[in-house]
């Protein structure tokens, strides 16, 4: 059987998508297209069926929370915000990042 290229690009995107959505909602209340937008600015692709339910797991892991404003150009919009918990669990989030960008260079860098 052989690799895709794309299915191993696509695997290592999904695995920062936590990290990366954690980290959009922590600077500000956010609105999912605002999160999508941001991400496909970065390369990170995403379409809203596989934003949705990220947002709902974190929501039901009390790392998020949202509130409902009103919009000009239509009904009511859902806003994310992160909350106290998820505040804890970015910060963990963070430095595991961190620690493994150090641990991919030092093993891929060809100057050691």
């Amino acid at each position: 059987m052989e690799l895709k290229i794309e299915n191993t690009k696509a695997q290592m995107r999904k695995g920062v998508l936590e990290l990366c959505v954690l980290s959009i909602i922590s600077e500000k209340e956010v609105y999912p297209s605002d999160i999508i937008k941001k991400l496909k600015e970065a390369k990170l692709i995403v379409v809203e069926g596989t934003l949705y339910p990220l947002l709902n797991r974190l929501k039901n892991a009390d790392l998020l929370d949202y509130s409902w404003k009103e919009s000009l150009s239509g009904p009511p919009r859902k806003y994310y915000h992160i909350t106290p918990h998820g505040q804890g669990f970015l910060s963990e989030l963070m430095t595991t990042w961190e620690e493994l960008n150090t641990a991919v260079y030092r093993s891929t860098s060809k100057n050691q």
